[in-house]
């Protein structure tokens, strides 16, 4: 797929019977607890989601495992995107989701006019857990490819994401958002970028973060505009609004994964499909 704003076609929900079929027997989940020296050991649950059979290749030395890191909401637990986690580990991902938040942590307090609304203290928070996470995963599974991964978020953890991207951009290989409102996107066009965006009146995006459609089609990044509610994209939500990303982002993946070479962002105008039958899609706007 061409670098630029395209229209994704969305496969629907067969799709969705297919990963479900195919995680309840050849994916592997569970959850490890890392604990961080840097912060005086603090607990960074990580839930893991692998195939079963990769894991047997990978440990034999036959492959190298593309690793993805799925970020969660404000006040939503990491196991709460098993749809996503599905998709990446059929595959072949190494999926890692740690928990960003504990119990013991003070709540968030938001302040209008500060950046991103105050909310850099839990942000990089994030960061930090992804850091230690990826660092102890490498004990536990070395024959994974570490230094440059996918990135993946939701809302708060969207933000983290792409906060994540813009402050560490060698360690990434593709970035995927889902209605993250806060940080603005990397528009350096070293990586591709997927965004969902909702159709949600109670969740808006903050003035800034969406590139202009120039910008966007020279950087790589493909945005869907979709008619779901923010609170759709995670395990909780309609099951024809998670198929339907499902879809889209298995056929980012298919592109992306199967590019061999970076893409010259400047040669061609952005490439355009025909809409799927769930979305209203197209290019960001300032």
């Amino acid at each position: 797929m061409k670098r630029g704003i395209a229209v994704l076609v969305s496969v629907g929900a067969m799709v969705g019977v297919g990963y479900f079929t195919m995680a309840h027997w050849a994916i592997r989940h569970e959850t490890i607890t890392f604990y961080d020296p840097a912060r005086d050991n603090r607990p960074v649950p990580v839930d893991v989601a692998v195939r079963r059979d990769k894991v047997l290749q990978a440990d034999a030395g036959l492959i190298r495992l593309p690793v993805a890191v799925i970020n969660h909401g404000n006040t939503v637990k990491n196991t709460e995107y098993g749809f996503l986690a599905n998709v990446f580990a059929i595959r072949g991902y190494l999926v890692l989701s740690p928990q960003h938040d504990l119990p013991s942590d003070p709540p968030m307090v938001t302040k209008p006019g500060e950046l991103y609304v105050g909310r850099l203290p839990q942000i990089l928070r994030g960061v930090a857990n992804i850091h230690c996470a990826l660092h102890e995963m490498k004990k536990v599974e070395p024959n994974a490819d570490y230094e440059r991964v996918t990135m993946v978020g939701h809302s708060m953890g969207g933000d983290i994401t792409m906060y994540f991207a813009k402050q560490y951009p060698d360690e990434i290989k593709k970035v995927v958002t889902l209605d993250n409102l806060r940080v603005p996107f990397v528009t350096a066009g070293k990586f591709k970028i997927l965004s969902f965006r909702s159709n949600d009146p109670q969740f808006k995006t903050d003035p800034g973060v969406l590139p202009g459609q120039e910008v966007a089609a020279k950087a790589g990044i493909t945005v869907v505009k979709t008619d779901f509610q923010h609170n759709d994209m995670r395990d909780t939500g309609p099951d024809d609004a998670k198929a339907s990303i499902q879809g889209m982002l298995d056929k980012f993946l298919v592109d992306t994964d199967s590019e061999v070479a970076p893409v010259d962002t400047l040669k061609s105008p952005p490439k355009i499909l025909e809409p799927g039958p769930v979305a209203l899609m197209g290019p960001a706007k300032s």
